[in-house]
């Protein structure tokens, strides 16, 4: 491929949290070994109005070892104004004995992980691009969307909208909502969980001492996760409430004082009384899993590779340790002064991710089986099950540098 003006190395599809990442984690590259780096997004990034989808009302659990990236990238120290310190997990079974409780004070660790509101990440993140346009480490074309892809010797054609360029490797992540991967007849694994997901901030009566609660309670698991406060109110979490299909409409039509009360009796009192609700929004609960992640010349990344069941907060945190084995994949074969975007080197990165990415969806998905089932064996099997975890150290600190998401150090 020539080196025109519009070819370049790689090309991200998708300024959300995932493809905004990747930019940074490139921009060494680009600046020290002239990757050529360039970014399509459907979103005007100079509207402030006209965020990316993923930079949302909802928030992220951020493990550990997710902080420890941000931090190595040089966006920690912005980000943790925003960010509250996980001190405590609490995993239970409402109505019944068995519990699990991490703490990071037994682990070693000044927290377990963060959790940042996705308006403030993708905030943090659109900043860094937009310093990375102005110095020109990464071309962005924005508002642009792909109409069509379409491979070529030694890379891939984009057809944009406003005209066609071409990269030696095209980098989609745009969680899947532009229509490329059936366009590429790239197949996907769907499981549909017959629930929603209701989001919204909780004030409580009380402080949340950083405890972040995962309660399943019978139709699926309440999630608190433990925020900063703000002007309004002190004491705050994000709630991340499962509710079957069949109730979704019901639950959505209830007011303010309604809804907590139902959150209140779903969840129990253990975290103190729920004060006040911010906005509500809801979205369907669907595994999806893409049959291909890579191909000459093409990566699937993030939501567009795979979209999980939000319990144990882990699909964002899998998605970003992706995107640095990729950055690191890309970075290899560029300096090695092999071709960006060879099979060989993607089927490489895609071996090093299959077990995390296994670990995960099938540890989510099979959460939810579990905890689904409410006859006698089931239940006290995974209650035995808890109460094994919380008392055997070892395996419970294996599990809890796991969902830490290792590789991190003990100072950030």
């Amino acid at each position: 491929m020539n080196k025109s003006a519009n070819d370049f190395t790689v090309l991200i599809i998708g300024a959300g949290l995932v493809g905004s990442s990747l930019a940074c984690a490139l921009s060494d590259l680009v600046r020290q070994h002239g990757l050529r780096l360039a970014l399509v997004e459907c979103h005007d990034l100079n509207q402030p109005g006209d965020a990316p989808p993923s930079f949302d009302a909802r928030a992220s659990a951020l493990s550990l070892g997710t902080c420890c990236i941000y931090e190595r990238l040089g966006l920690w120290a912005e980000l943790n104004d925003y960010a509250q310190a996980i001190s405590t997990i609490h995993v239970s079974d409402r109505g019944h004995f068995g519990a699990v409780r991490l703490h990071a004070v037994e682990q070693g660790v000044p927290a377990l992980g963060y959790v940042v509101n996705n308006h403030h990440l993708g905030d943090v993140l659109l900043k860094r691009l937009q310093a990375l346009s102005a110095e020109r480490i990464v071309r962005l074309f924005s508002p642009q969307s792909v109409e069509r892809l379409c491979p070529i010797p030694g890379g891939m054609k984009v057809q944009l909208t406003s005209g066609e360029i071409s990269a030696s490797l095209v980098v989609v992540a745009d969680g899947g909502r532009s229509g490329l991967i059936e366009q590429l007849g790239i197949g996907i694994r769907q499981t549909e969980y017959q629930q929603h997901a209701v989001i919204a901030n909780i004030a409580l009566d009380r402080p949340h001492n950083g405890m972040a609660w995962e309660r399943f309670a019978g139709q699926g698991p309440v999630a608190l996760l433990p925020l900063v406060g703000d002007d309004a109110f002190a004491h705050r979490s994000a709630l991340v409430w499962t509710v079957p299909d069949q109730e979704i409409e019901r639950v959505n039509r209830l007011t303010d004082h309604e809804f907590l009360a139902a959150v209140q009796e779903r969840f129990g009192s253990r975290a103190g009384r729920f004060l006040a609700v911010g906005k509500r929004d809801s979205y369907p609960l669907t595994m999806r899993l893409a049959r291909e992640q890579v191909r000459q010349g093409l990566v699937i990344l993030g939501n567009a590779a795979h979209a999980i069941h939000p319990v144990a907060g882990q699909g964002y945190n899998l998605s970003i340790r992706d995107t640095m084995a990729l950055a690191e994949n890309i970075s290899e074969s560029f300096i090695g002064q092999k071709p960006v975007g060879d099979l060989g080197w993607l089927m490489a990165y895609q071996r090093q991710q299959h077990s995390d990415q296994t670990l995960v969806t099938v540890g989510c998905n099979g959460l939810i089986n579990l905890f689904a089932r409410n006859d006698a064996v089931s239940v006290l099997a995974r209650n035995l099950g808890l109460v094994t975890l919380d008392y055997c150290r070892p395996v419970k600190s294996a599990f809890a540098h796991k969902a830490m998401g290792g590789g991190f150090h003990a100072d950030i």
